[in-house]
């Protein structure tokens, strides 16, 4: 198998990782956006994330000198540490099917900002003593300070924000006749002006609402912060789960046993992944969540409409995780969590995509410049606390 044995390489592997890492999201976000179910999708991305999970196993965990390779570890008694890499897939299959509804509630800025930042604070601690402290906790631990500033700043962004687009709606509200509510699903604009309103005006907020697939005008912002902190709770717990599968520092395997290869954990990660969204996702066609619209196996198989967006952002992700795996593995994995700091990627997209923020008012964009200010601090800190297994 091929091992990343330098720390350019490591911080190398870090910086793709946060690129495919920042930018899947924006295109799931995307999709939600023009009205594909956040359920079709999923199924979709699913796929293609186990796909590329595969391909890293059978090309980068066949090739080299090391040993043992991918093949090898298939039979050998190694079922503790497969556990350990199962149930990180596990929470991370949750923290990602939590986030693609926080995404419509709390925007894609703040939802990634939040959910990384409370990913780093608790993750990014238990991987530094996982790692035998190889990291330099001077510089560490003030990283992770930024990072839990960016939670709180985060969740003001999301409710000046918020703020903001009730008052825009409000104004709107005033000047117009037979703007209905958006709960009870039914058409907003009474003008087809509205299809070309500007970002950021009430015209644009009411037209969005109008072809998403999940209806979030009106509802109060605590539904989606709470799905954040789920999802970031969730994803805090995958990375040392991975860590513990591939370094056993709990001594669960037998003697003589080698550890698992960066690569065999990753797929078995990612079958577990996989399996659970599949269970999650199937259920929700015909128990959907979030009053979203009722489906089936049938409508989904049918459902083109996107298809390949979902499968790109699937590729993006899987891709994005083995990297920040390969990373972890030669420069200590509380390193490897400055990819965390992939809300700068996916702030960057919401700007210019969706026009999040766009004629918000002065204290938005403090707040905003602030949680984006501590990011870049914190993902520079990460990176330079990173040591060297030995």
């Amino acid at each position: 198998m091929y091992l990343v044995e330098s720390k350019g390489g490591a911080i190398s592997c870090m910086l793709f990782a946060l690129l495919f890492l920042g930018t899947w999201p924006a295109i799931m976000t995307l999709l939600e956006r023009r009205g594909r179910l956040p359920q079709h999708t999923y199924l979709d991305y699913t796929i293609t994330n186990l796909l590329a999970a595969v391909i890293i196993a059978f090309t980068l965990g066949e090739i080299g000198t090391e040993k043992p390779n991918f093949l090898d570890q298939l039979s050998q008694d190694n079922w503790s540490s497969v556990l350990f890499a199962m149930a990180g897939g596990i929470v991370l299959s949750l923290g990602n099917l939590a986030t693609q509804y926080a995404w419509a509630f709390v925007g894609l800025s703040v939802t990634e900002v939040v959910s990384s930042s409370i990913t780093v604070v608790i993750g990014t601690t238990l991987n530094y003593f996982l790692d035998d402290k190889i990291n330099k906790a001077e510089i560490l631990f003030p990283g992770v300070g930024c990072f839990l500033i960016a939670v709180c700043l985060g969740s003001a962004v999301h409710s000046s924000n918020a703020k903001d687009n009730k008052e825009k709606l409000g104004s709107f509200s005033n000047d117009s006749k037979g703007i209905k509510d958006a709960s009870t699903n039914k058409d907003l604009h009474s003008n087809e002006d509205l299809e070309k309103a500007k970002f950021g005006t009430a015209g644009f907020l009411i037209e969005l609402e109008n072809k998403r697939a999940i209806k979030v005008l009106g509802k109060g912002t605590f539904i989606g912060l709470a799905i954040t902190f789920f999802a970031g709770f969730c994803f805090s717990l995958f990375s040392p789960a991975f860590n513990l599968a591939t370094n056993d520092q709990w001594h669960t395997l037998k003697p003589g046993v080698p550890h698992l290869s960066v690569y065999t954990a990753f797929f078995y990660f990612s079958v577990s992944c996989f399996v659970l969204a599949l269970i999650l996702n199937v259920g929700f066609l015909y128990f959907p969540v979030l009053n979203l619209p009722k489906s089936s196996l049938k409508a989904y198989l049918s459902d083109w409409d996107g298809r390949g967006w979902a499968l790109l952002a699937g590729l993006l992700c899987g891709f994005g995780n083995g990297l920040q795996f390969m990373g972890g593995q030669a420069a200590g994995y509380a390193a490897a969590d400055a990819v965390q700091a992939l809300p700068l990627v996916s702030t960057f997209w919401g700007v210019v995509l969706f026009g999040e923020y766009r004629r918000s008012s002065r204290r938005t964009y403090t707040l905003l410049v602030g949680m984006l200010s501590m990011f870049i601090v914190a993902v520079g800190v990460l990176m330079a606390s990173s040591g060297h297994r030995k």
